[in-house]
């Protein structure tokens, strides 16, 4: 009777072990794709951002004089 029981005891902790690796694996690619979509949609945040400050800066330096120049006329 106790070697069955051991046999018994023995499987199911096989089984779990073998379940418990299937379920890490599945996480693990899971984790590895849901990574790889948030990662890309920051890129797409980050470069849209990037035009938009870029522009900005065109925006205001095509708009603010010079400023050697302003240094020069308020020395004088």
């Amino acid at each position: 009777m106790g070697y069955v029981l051991r046999v018994r005891f023995a499987s199911f902790f096989v089984g779990v072990a073998t379940a418990s690796a299937a379920g890490l694996y599945v996480l693990h690619r899971d984790y590895k794709a849901a990574h790889e979509t948030i990662s890309h949609q920051v890129e797409s945040v980050y470069e849209t951002l990037d035009r938009r400050i870029s522009a900005l800066e065109k925006l205001k330096a095509a708009k603010a004089p010079a400023p050697a120049l302003q240094h020069v006329e308020a020395s004088e």
